[in-house]
């Protein structure tokens, strides 16, 4: 049997950190969240943690990694107006932490990049 985390242990200064991350993932540009670099952000909860999300006295801080090719201004836009009305008041800070790979191109080089390979 699996165990349902409570929703209580959720709720970070009235922020719901679970609801957030969902939020955040069901954007069409964002790949997931990370917690980035060590001790990068996350909010630990009883028994685990939430990577990518953490809830600051003045603002949330999303976490996330990126699909190629977008605009920053874009996926902040995508962010922001997912997650503030969950943001309890709060300022959405959106970090774009890391990029997906780009994607191979027709002739199996990586696209954006000197094909390095000998013919």
């Amino acid at each position: 049997m699996t165990a349902t985390p409570d929703r209580r242990d959720a709720m970070v200064d009235g922020v719901d950190v679970d609801a957030v991350a969902a939020a955040a993932c069901s954007c069409p540009d964002v790949v997931g969240l990370t917690a980035g670099w060590v001790g990068g952000r996350a909010t630990y909860l009883p028994g685990r943690r939430v990577e990518g999300v953490a809830v600051d006295a003045d603002a949330v801080v999303v976490q996330v990694r990126s699909r190629w090719g977008v605009t920053a201004g874009t996926l902040a836009r995508q962010v922001r107006a997912a997650v503030a009305p969950l943001s309890a008041g709060r300022r959405v800070d959106v970090v774009v932490a890391d990029l997906e790979d780009p994607p191979a191109e027709a002739d199996g080089s990586r696209g954006g990049g000197t094909n390095l390979v000998g013919p």
